[in-house]
């Protein structure tokens, strides 16, 4: 049987991270303290380092650009369909007309 997905809160992989950069340990002195992998400690630095406090956005939470992005697709998708529906609408009274 698999072992469960362990899931970190953004606050411990803040904390983790600053282990490495402010108080002067090795990545891999410090994922050993914390029982994490050495690359999945980098990944989280390399993440704070890239995006700031937008690295950790949590369990189904969103950046405002991921949230946006994800709500402009929707609506472009829906728009496509309304569109699709017009012109077939559009061509059957069309037919009819003549």
């Amino acid at each position: 049987m698999p072992r469960p997905r362990r899931t970190y809160t953004p606050e411990f992989k803040a904390e983790a991270v600053r282990l490495v950069t402010e108080q002067g340990y090795s990545v891999a002195e410090a994922a050993r303290s914390l029982g994490i992998h050495e690359t999945l400690l980098r990944s989280w630095k390399q993440a704070l380092e890239a995006k700031g406090d937008q690295a950790f956005p949590g369990q189904g939470k969103l950046s405002p650009f991921e949230e946006e992005n994800r709500r402009l697709r929707a609506e472009n998708k829906r728009l496509l369909a309304e569109r699709d529906i017009l012109k077939k609408a559009a061509a059957f009274f069309a037919r009819e007309a003549t």
